[in-house]
């Protein structure tokens, strides 16, 4: 009786059971499935929806970009082979335009223009004595040139005088022939006078001669003082030649010590420098340091052409990351595209661009950092992108 009631309660259970199985299997219509269906349908009309309508940006990304300044890094050369004797190159140094930051020993050059300078100076006092010589020649014959203007005044005065007595002791002369004839005076007084008109006659023909003397006489000075004089410039010009031989030597000389200083080409800071020490050899050519001019701060990168030409423009909207410096905890630094190569150079096209003030970079930009550049170069659709990607691969195809 036992078994019979407790397999009476066993099919009371099991009917229970498939009766509520039963009941539930009646009242599921496929809702379920339905709401899954639709909740699929939804997600794939609103991913068409967004491929289709919603914009995204695509960016170009240079990992070679670096922060540098709008004016060029001036290298620091060494211009020959030498001993250095100096060096003031210091890593973050400010230097002046002009200032000597090493120097090469140029004790050869400096001996040899020592040589020439006192050689000059030698010259300059040879030169002036000649020049003293030269004038004291033409200030003596200026003197004797009016000398011998004067002698010719005396003797053309003596010549009248003598002329006057002469004609004076000839008129007399005639007196006393006519009074010989009258027999008025004897002959001894006649000859007398004649005598005495020949004589003073003969003076004057001394006198004359000698007044064309004089001029003769000046114009033999004169040339005998020209030739000494043509000696003397012929003399002077010879040292002058020297002298400007020597001058140009001079020049070399100071030319070669100066190339022996090297210089600074701008004012600015010393960006890097190579260790050198007294008494070490530089080469020619040999790169010494570089200096880093002031100006404003941008960033270089460099793109494939295929990237560059056509897509990057002035005025597009960048972001820079710097390696070294977490963009999460540093942040980015805001730019805009400044200006873009019109060649590509290696390989590689150079865009220079501007760094905007609402920068999130929680740092300090500092000449050659580098980094990574985004540039936004256009807005289209996830559609847009998967047929030009599609394209691009179709086109790709052999």
């Amino acid at each position: 009786m036992v078994f019979s009631n407790i397999s009476h309660l066993l099919s009371e259970r099991s009917t229970t059971a498939f009766s509520l199985t039963f009941a539930r299997l009646l009242a599921d219509r496929g809702a379920a499935t339905i709401w899954t269906l639709a909740g699929a349908a939804l997600a794939m009309g609103g991913w068409s929806w967004w491929t289709a309508r919603v914009p995204v940006t695509l960016y170009e990304v240079s990992p070679a970009a670096r922060v540098e300044l709008d004016a060029a890094t001036y290298p620091i050369q060494s211009p020959l082979l030498g001993r250095v004797v100096e060096t003031r190159l210091r890593v973050g140094q400010t230097v002046r335009r002009g200032e000597v930051l090493v120097e090469i020993d140029a004790a050869p050059d400096e001996l040899e223009l020592r040589q020439q300078e006192v050689r000059a100076r030698g010259l300059e006092t040879e030169l002036v004595r000649l020049r003293s010589q030269a004038a004291a020649e033409e200030r003596a014959r200026a003197e004797e040139q009016r000398t011998a203007q004067v002698s010719a005044e005396e003797a053309v005065s003596r010549i009248r005088e003598a002329e006057a007595a002469a004609q004076y002791a000839e008129d007399d002369l005639a007196r006393f022939r006519k009074l010989h004839e009258e027999k008025l005076v004897p002959a001894r007084d006649l000859e007398r006078a004649g005598a005495e008109a020949r004589k003073l006659r003969a003076a004057v023909v001394t006198l004359e001669s000698a007044a064309r003397r004089v001029p003769q006489e000046q114009s033999t000075r004169d040339r005998e003082r020209d030739v000494r004089l043509e000696r003397l410039h012929s003399e002077s010009a010879a040292l002058e030649a020297e002298r400007e031989t020597l001058q140009a030597g001079m020049e070399r000389s100071k030319y070669e010590v100066e190339r022996r200083r090297v210089r600074a080409p701008v004012e600015g800071r010393i960006g890097e420098a190579a260790i050198l020490r007294l008494g070490a050899v530089v080469q020619e050519g040999e790169r010494l340091g570089s200096i880093v001019p002031s100006g404003r701060l941008l960033v270089a990168a460099q793109f494939p052409p295929h990237a560059a030409f056509g897509r990057i423009r002035a005025g597009q909207r960048a972001r820079l990351r710097l390696d070294g410096f977490p963009w999460a905890e540093f942040g980015s630094v805001s730019l805009s595209v400044a200006r873009v190569a019109q060649e590509s150079r290696d390989g590689a096209v150079r865009v220079e661009l501007a760094i905007e003030s609402g920068s999130t970079f929680r740092g300090k930009l500092e000449h050659g950092m580098p980094g990574t550049v985004e540039i936004a170069v256009e807005r289209l659709t996830p559609l847009a992108l998967l047929l030009r990607t599609a394209g691009q691969w179709l086109t790709r195809q052999p």
